[in-house]
């Protein structure tokens, strides 16, 4: 028995889309936030201001293309909008002063020592401000957590993937460089 063309019909025009949502951009689901307190440093807060920024003028430049816009492109940015300004809703400022000299903080910027003999420089930022390859790890990174609240002379167990590695701290200076 052959199927009833009405019915092929039917069921082929269920999987076409509808001419009327074409230009429409696409719902996307809010990219996660962390759980943590987004504590940023004043050039982490730079930042944050200047991604917003920048995806504002990508959104008013998309829509004003109007339907020549990529629908794809504007549901990203409006996603990426949406995320930071919660990140800038939800920062909160920490400034050098009053800062303990003598303690591993955020924002601090932490000389160490390792195994190895090695001496690198390390700078406690925010999740969003994090550049391991420029030495700035997130406060709450494995290496930020045996970081915080040591002191000169202290060593501390970095828990890694490849393994524990032991650091020693050698000088902690209050405040981010640039």
């Amino acid at each position: 028995m052959s199927p009833n063309r009405y019915q092929s019909d039917t069921v082929n025009r269920a999987f076409i889309k509808d001419p009327d949502d074409a230009g429409r951009p696409e719902v996307l689901p809010d990219r996660p936030q962390s759980p943590h307190t987004n504590y940023v440093t004043p050039a982490g807060l730079r930042q944050l201001q200047d991604v917003k920024e920048d995806l504002e003028a990508r959104q008013g430049l998309l829509l004003a293309e109007g339907k020549l816009a990529n629908p794809q492109e504007l549901a990203i940015v409006q996603r990426d909008l949406r995320y930071y300004q919660e990140r800038l809703n939800r920062a909160v400022l920490v400034t050098p002063d009053g800062k303990s000299r003598d303690r591993v903080h955020f924002g601090a910027t932490v000389e160490v020592c390792d195994e190895a003999g090695v001496i690198t420089t390390y700078t406690l930022v925010g999740e969003d401000e994090a550049d391991p390859s420029r030495g700035k790890v997130s406060w709450v990174s494995p290496l930020g957590e045996a970081l915080l609240n040591a002191e000169s002379g202290d060593e501390v167990v970095w828990r890694r993937p490849a393994g524990t590695m032991r650091l020693e701290v050698l000088s902690v200076r209050s405040g981010a460089p640039e």
